[in-house]
């Protein structure tokens, strides 16, 4: 059976996308990998032609995705809260929430961490994890925010991804790996390795 990552949050703009391409690009090279588009817009979806080497699949129905062939399948969601999240953390093994270091975006987060304290209820083998996404440097608010986060009952992740240049054009140069930028590869390295250590515990 595939292990499947779920990533999100109900807030558009936290850069779920960019975080779950990467993600994917990470773990391709050791296992076999799909990232899944459950968002209607397909952006992801649109670009699985810039990756060749890895597979982007639209969704067609939930419960289809866990009979996919493959090692893990990283599933990228819409920035809304809808009914298909519920059923998407049920068939997931860990649901990662990355957010800004913004207080309106963490207020934002609580209805997603509410869903996914709903589906922990009837599954409580899932795990979940916070990531601080898209932070800016020598911004006063983290720690502020960090603290505020660690109050929220799912545990916040020590991985910080940065707001740089290199991963917001990842998606038009063939991702983060591929580049040149060796501090954003350590970023979505350590998530990745984190990622997986929670799956495994």
């Amino acid at each position: 059976m595939a292990k499947i990552i779920t990533i999100a949050h109900q807030k558009g703009g936290v850069g779920k996308s960019t975080l779950a391409l990467n993600l994917a690009l990470c773990f391709k090279d050791q296992l076999s990998v799909a990232l899944v588009d459950s968002d209607l817009q397909g952006s992801l979806y649109h670009a699985r032609e810039d990756f060749p080497d890895l597979e982007i699949l639209a969704a067609e129905k939930v419960s289809d995705i866990p009979k996919l062939g493959y090692d893990l399948i990283i599933i990228d969601t819409p920035p809304y809260l809808s009914n298909k999240l519920t059923d998407l953390f049920l068939i997931s093994d860990f649901v990662l929430v990355p957010t800004k270091a913004g207080f309106f975006d963490v207020m934002a987060i609580r209805a997603t961490l509410a869903l996914i304290r709903f589906a922990q209820a009837k599954k409580p083998a899932l795990k979940a994890g916070i990531a601080l996404n898209m932070i800016k440097y020598r911004s006063g608010v983290t720690k502020d925010v960090s603290e505020l986060l660690q109050d929220m009952g799912t545990p916040l992740l020590k991985t910080m991804i940065h707001d740089r240049v290199s991963i917001t054009r990842s998606a038009i140069t063939a991702g983060i790996l591929s580049g040149t930028d060796l501090k954003a590869k350590e970023e979505f390295t350590s998530l990745a390795e984190e990622v997986v250590d929670y799956i495994s515990a």
